[in-house]
């Protein structure tokens, strides 16, 4: 069902096996080009109807998380490294931060994150090794302690109660409390997403339980591969450079994505649903979350037309691809697929896979997918449902 931000409010989102013709992405695969719907399928995370179901290995992840790390810090680093940049060179850096955020938040949702459901590597074992790899570097969670506490975020029972890790984000770090009116929810994470207090209380944390998690092989490996990254920046003299490319990256630019996406990823059911923490709260809690909006119904034959149409495209291409990118990277669009499917290994198509459990019927659930479009709307109508939580519902 397509929620508009309209209907899309505080009340839990009457839920329904039955597709509606007019979502924003069936309109667009009415009134554009077939050679545009391949990006579109991508960028919206969402395919049109009748697409067929891609086979992607689970490498392909990896390499273009590699590829997005490497090549982003690469694009950054042209400006910084030459005697005297042409003014444009200096677009490069933000395009290369961009990338290289991409890449990060890749190997954070997609890549370490499957990894501890083990379906990412064919044996349990290289999965265990690659996140811990993965955690050591990227100063995540020492994989191990994750796997176990994700394993309970997927536990009706414990999702959004003390125990959760959503919960302990957006309650703890965040200190959004329920109840609070959503005007001061929202100034709470708007300053939350530039303040240094934060991002430091946030960075420590990210430090203490990638370096200091008392498992003396993970820690050391990443104090090994975080000291041979500062010597060397000092030994070169590009300590700026590898602060601005590598550290602004890993630690404010990557806290930032992980705020939004992770807001977007939840709602607050009402307290009976909560209560119930059955197959239907499941589906209360979880949505899609989509970027993109509606394309005009108009033709561009029309001054009229044309600056819509010229409008939707600007659109699409600067604050939905940048939100693609940036905050929806992989498969987290489709996060509510994934928490009624968690082991499965279709994540890979999590694009075409999500949209063919919902047009069978989400088999084994009792409510349909829900969608809503846009990062912004999503993070509004979840602030919405917290807000309209007593604080006693929680840790139920």
């Amino acid at each position: 069902m397509y929620l508009s931000p309209e209907r899309f409010d505080t009340t839990t989102a009457l839920l329904s096996q039955e597709p509606i013709a007019d979502t924003p992405r069936e309109m667009m695969a009415a009134r554009l080009p077939e050679m545009a719907q391949p990006f579109l399928t991508w960028l919206t995370a969402m395919p049109a109807r009748g697409e067929a179901i891609p086979d992607i290995a689970a490498w392909r992840f990896v390499a273009g998380a590699l590829a997005l790390v490497l090549g982003g810090a690469a694009l950054g680093a042209v400006p910084l490294v030459l005697a005297a940049p042409p003014s444009w060179a200096w677009l490069l850096l933000p395009l290369g931060l961009l990338l290289t955020s991409s890449g990060l938040g890749l190997f954070q949702v997609v890549i370490f994150h499957h990894c501890s459901h083990g379906t990412v590597f064919a044996s349990r074992e290289r999965n265990r090794q690659v996140g811990r790899l993965v955690s050591a570097f990227l100063l995540f969670k020492r994989f191990d302690d994750y796997q176990r506490e994700h394993m309970k975020h997927h536990s009706a029972k414990k999702l959004l109660t003390e125990e959760d890790e959503f919960a302990d984000f957006v309650l703890g770090l965040c200190r959004l409390e329920p109840g609070l009116p959503k005007a001061e929810l929202w100034r709470r994470v708007l300053v939350n997403t530039i303040s240094p207090v934060f991002h430091a209380r946030f960075a420590q944390r990210r430090v203490k339980a990638a370096l200091f998690s008392g498992d003396q092989a993970h820690d050391w490996t990443g104090r090994l591969f975080w000291g041979a990254l500062i010597l060397t920046a000092a030994a070169t003299g590009t300590l700026l450079e590898f602060a601005i490319l590598w550290v602004l990256p890993v630690t404010v630019l990557l806290q930032i994505a992980t705020i939004y996406r992770i807001l977007c990823e939840h709602r607050f059911p009402e307290a009976e649903l909560i209560a119930l923490r059955d197959r239907s709260f499941v589906c209360h809690a979880t949505t899609g979350v989509f970027a993109g909006r509606r394309p005009p119904a108009c033709t561009v034959r029309t001054l009229r037309g044309l600056w819509r149409w010229s409008a939707w495209w600007a659109d699409m291409l600067t604050v939905q691809l940048f939100v693609r990118l940036f905050v929806l990277v992989g498969d987290a669009p489709c996060h509510d697929f994934h928490h009624r499917r968690p082991a499965t290994r279709r994540w890979t198509s999590y694009i075409h896979a999500r949209q063919q459990d919902a047009e069978a019927g989400s088999p084994g659930f009792p409510h349909g997918y829900t969608e809503c479009w846009g990062l912004f709307e999503a993070v509004d109508s979840n602030l919405a449902t917290l807000a309209a939580t007593s604080p006693a519902t929680i840790g139920r």
